[in-house]
């Protein structure tokens, strides 16, 4: 080859129309392009590849015996583009394939291990992969589908969809409030032994309320125990002290009776929790099923 621009699939195409027609205008016709401009393109594919694939007169163009050899690549290079081309677009139609699923540890444990089994159930073709993690993940660095994220996104180039939009509760194990008692008022938690979940590395120290009044009231506990959120959960239901979630993460516990929710007249400051996606545009069929059944569940809490 030389160091002119390589042989590409419009050349290709090209060459099978000079080949189908066996002339350059009559490919240049099918084309919609001039003869000079077909004749460039043919004179260019033949100084790429050193070798004379045409025999021109001013009427008709016949293949010679490289070109024959050429036409065999041409028409099994056009074959192969058009079968994975089909391929692609009946997968990206298709609830099919790997979705890779990036959710805080605390969501994973208790939503999305059910969650993921249902919708393979529901979609035998997918498969889904899920990271389990507090840390924000980089769909840049990270092989990522869909991370789940809690609260307010910092960065606004990141393509969001909104699960829901949760309050946080303040809940303690019964073991743990027969011990300590019972806290009253915000101000009271200041007495107990407080679990802190780490939010960008840091204790989440400041915990907000909604009061009776309509003003709000913040206080910064010191924390006894600090740990992600599957931790937290586990203390507060093993009877370490009160911590602060966001409702759908144990509002199972309290159902079942093994947390407490704590100044139910108080408003937890409220959580929004968003599925985050790389882009907007080329989203697979799998990704979006997904983001779909997500929105589904999350609704249902």
């Amino acid at each position: 080859m030389s160091d002119n621009r390589e042989v590409d699939l419009n050349d290709f195409h090209l060459f099978q129309l000079i080949a189908q027609h066996g002339s350059l205008s009559g490919a240049a016709q099918h084309a919609d392009l001039t003869v000079a401009a077909v004749s460039a393109r043919l004179k260019r594919i033949e100084h790429e590849l050193q070798v004379r694939l045409v025999d021109r007169t001013t009427r008709s163009a016949r293949l010679t015996a490289e070109g024959e050899r050429f036409l065999q690549t041409c028409e099994a290079m056009t074959m192969t583009w058009s079968r994975g081309h089909a391929q692609l677009h009946g997968t990206a139609r298709a609830v099919d394939g790997l979705v890779r699923v990036a959710a805080p540890s605390d969501t994973s444990l208790q939503l999305l291990c059910t969650w993921t089994d249902e919708y393979t159930l529901r979609h035998p073709g997918a498969r889904v992969m899920v990271f389990v993690g507090d840390r924000m993940h980089d769909f840049n660095r990270d092989a990522v589908d869909i991370a789940i994220r809690y609260g307010e996104l910092k960065d606004s180039s990141m393509v969001g969809r909104l699960l829901t939009r949760c309050e946080r509760v303040v809940v303690a194990s019964p073991a743990y409030l027969q011990r300590a008692g019972l806290p009253r008022t915000p101000a009271d938690l200041l007495q107990h032994r407080c679990l802190a979940w780490l939010r960008r590395d840091q204790p989440k120290v400041q915990w907000s309320f909604g009061l009776p009044d309509g003003r709000t009231e913040s206080i910064v506990v010191s924390p006894v125990l600090c740990g992600d959120g599957a931790m937290v959960r586990a203390w507060a239901v093993a009877g370490a002290g009160v911590a602060y979630k966001a409702r759908v993460d144990v509002e199972l516990d309290i159902r079942e009776g093994r947390l407490t929710r704590l100044l139910p007249e108080f408003t937890g400051e409220a959580v929004p929790i968003t599925a985050v996606i790389p882009s907007r545009r080329y989203v697979p069929t799998r990704v979006r099923s997904m983001l779909k059944y997500l929105s589904e569940r999350y609704a249902m809490i």
